[in-house]
């Protein structure tokens, strides 16, 4: 459809490309608590894919919920992610490994549109976070050791500014503010907010 390619068109001219790489974190979990990204710390590399699902519908992203067993961020809302291992070639390839890994989607399946700002988190991560847009056919296979739920929440929706809460909660003794986009039921919150306002700025700012 002209919209979906529109859509397309305009992510490639506002992205990074796929391959280029960022030398520091430029956003971060401390943006908000007077540590902006970078801060110098040690970070492990880690990434991320935010699928766009343009077809079917109005556009939009696809997220996993952790399993309530998982040692850390368990029961969280997350883009398919993690750490780059010493086998991947790339970032890119990380995040389309991990896709596979956790809900299935093979990466025949994603045309990787492009990359914006890497994410400094405050568990000591740098993570790069990819958009790719998720064709036509795949099955959602969730794998029950990482992932309790796969659901999908609207573009237009995480894209308008008017849902990007600023919250905050105690964590280890200390009151700590960061981004919340309420979904119905679903909340997403913490990294995962912080790295969709920081593409709402990229594409919007």
């Amino acid at each position: 459809m002209p919209e979906t390619q529109a859509l397309e068109d305009f992510l490639r001219a506002k992205l990074d490309p796929v391959e280029s790489r960022a030398e520091f974190p430029a956003r971060g979990d401390g943006d908000l608590n007077g540590s902006p990204s970078p801060t110098g710390r040690e970070l492990r590399p880690a990434a991320v894919l935010a699928p766009l699902i343009l077809h079917d519908g109005a556009p939009r992203f696809l997220f996993t919920e952790r399993a309530a067993h998982l040692s850390k961020h368990a029961g969280q809302i997350s883009f398919p992610g993690g750490r780059i291992d010493p086998g991947d070639a790339t970032p890119a390839d990380a995040a389309l490994r991990e896709l596979e890994e956790e809900v299935g989607i093979a990466p025949g399946y994603v045309d990787l549109v492009g990359r914006f700002d890497a994410y400094e988190t405050v568990t000591g991560f740098s993570v790069t976070p990819f958009v790719g847009i998720v064709r036509p056919g795949f099955s959602l296979r969730p794998d029950p050791g990482e992932v309790a739920d796969v659901f999908e929440a609207p573009y237009d929706f995480l894209m308008n500014p008017a849902n990007h809460q600023r919250q905050s909660r105690e964590w280890q003794g200390v009151r700590r503010y960061f981004y919340a986009m309420p979904w119905q039921e679903r909340y997403i919150w913490g990294a995962t907010a912080g790295m969709l306002k920081s593409l709402h700025d990229r594409l919007y700012g």
